[in-house]
């Protein structure tokens, strides 16, 4: 019995968490960029001040500028680390976010804010 309690207990501590994108993005919520961002009003300098560096910039047709960021968390799921029975269930869960910022010349024109779940399955039986 206490050999199935330490295999569980070291399955749960290797359980691991990874975070990626922009790390000022982990905090935000869709009301917080709310308070934030007014669209017609806040310029790219002030943009840059609350959520640093896009993690991607790009162009429309008529010239416009689009800033991307995101942000992901995700963890293992602790079964991934138990013996042979990892094999057929696995897999990972988190959480997503998105920030996309349409700049007309040097200022907000619309924006979203979207957060959504991140689930993945990669075992066998999954």
């Amino acid at each position: 019995m206490k050999k199935i309690v330490m295999a569980v207990m070291i399955a749960a501590t290797m359980a691991g968490c990874a975070s990626s994108g922009n790390k000022q993005l982990s905090k935000e919520t869709e009301t917080s960029v709310q308070a934030k961002i007014h669209e017609g009003k806040t310029t790219k300098p002030e943009v840059k001040t609350f959520f640093g560096s896009p993690d991607n910039v790009s162009y429309t047709d008529g010239g416009n500028e689009i800033w991307k960021y995101s942000f992901a968390k995700v963890k293992i799921d602790g079964t991934t680390y138990i013996p042979f029975y990892g094999l057929f269930h696995n897999g990972t869960n988190g959480t997503k976010k998105e920030l996309t910022i349409l700049f007309k010349d040097d200022t907000v024109q619309k924006y979203t804010m979207s957060e959504s779940a991140i689930n993945t399955k990669s075992g066998w039986a999954d």
